[in-house]
């Protein structure tokens, strides 16, 4: 059975001012047991709290995540400054996988800017597998846009085989495909699977007083933004559906993520989230 788990970029202001270790004993409170690592500073204590959660709470590290190269966007570890860190820190906690959360911007505007991404991946994803540790991409919507009929998501698969990726099933639901179809194409090479749902919003009054008042453009922002991110079950994708074939897909780590809160405590949502995963029977 996949372990469910947190995107711990969800609660990094709670790590920030809590630590580390106690928002790892709230997490496995609710029922969670493992955590992916970002946009949390992987420095020594944050490192030694995580092995801690690990041997004495049962929180596994799904996967750390880096950067390729160390650039404006990119500022936590990079394997062209960072490799040796990095390979400790997954010894130290166990860890096999690393994950890129995005190409860098400037990856995505031609087709050789990505392939070239696509070549350095596959260099890192070997460089890294002889040290038994995959690396693997996650997807966002604009992956699934396409450079002379090829999407970016197929480039960089065909030019790094080695390479895994982690399935985003909001972003590939946004990215205008069906999650469902998307898991079984990546099949073999998806251990990693972000749980994120997918809510389109009621449109608010202030939009339609945008409106009234002569404003389209801005009458326009607020209708395009009616997308939101969801907790687990908040939404409308078929979790029912895309569960079972992330594992039957090879997914290892079900990981919970919802990028904005519109509010919410982070707690309650992840309560949510996993309340809703075990109504489906994980």
């Amino acid at each position: 059975m996949a372990s469910v788990g947190v995107q711990m970029m969800m609660v990094r202001e709670k790590v920030e001012a809590d630590g580390m270790l106690p928002v790892l004993e709230r997490i496995a409170g609710m029922g969670y047991t493992s955590v992916e690592v970002s946009q949390v500073p992987m420095d020594e204590t944050n490192v030694s709290a995580l092995a801690k959660g690990r041997s004495d709470l049962g929180v596994a590290v799904a996967a750390l995540s880096v950067a390729l190269e160390k650039g404006p966007t990119a500022t936590g570890d990079a394997l062209d400054t960072d490799f040796e860190k990095v390979v400790d820190d997954c010894r130290r906690l166990d860890c096999s996988y690393l994950r890129i959360g995005m190409m860098p911007f400037s990856a995505m505007v031609t087709k050789q800017a990505v392939e070239d991404f696509a070549r350095q991946c596959e260099d890192a994803s070997q460089r890294l597998r002889a040290e038994g540790i995959q690396l693997a991409y996650h997807n966002h919507h604009v992956d699934f846009a396409k450079h002379d009929g090829e999407m970016l998501f197929d480039i960089v698969r065909r030019l790094s085989p080695s390479l895994h990726f982690e399935i985003d099933v909001h972003w590939v639901q946004r990215g205008g495909k069906n999650p469902v179809d998307v898991l079984r194409d990546f099949a073999g090479q998806v251990e990693l699977v972000h749980l994120k749902d997918y809510r389109v919003a009621t449109l608010p009054a202030s939009a339609v007083e945008l409106l009234a008042a002569g404003d389209r453009a801005g009458f326009s922002r607020e209708f395009a933004g009616l997308v939101q991110f969801a907790e687990v079950g908040a939404g409308t994708l078929d979790f029912a559906s895309i569960i079972p074939t992330a594992i039957d897909s090879g997914a290892e780590y079900l990981l919970v993520e919802q990028d904005e809160l519109y509010g919410r405590d982070v707690y309650d949502c992840l309560a949510d989230s996993i309340a809703h995963v075990r109504s489906l029977g994980y």
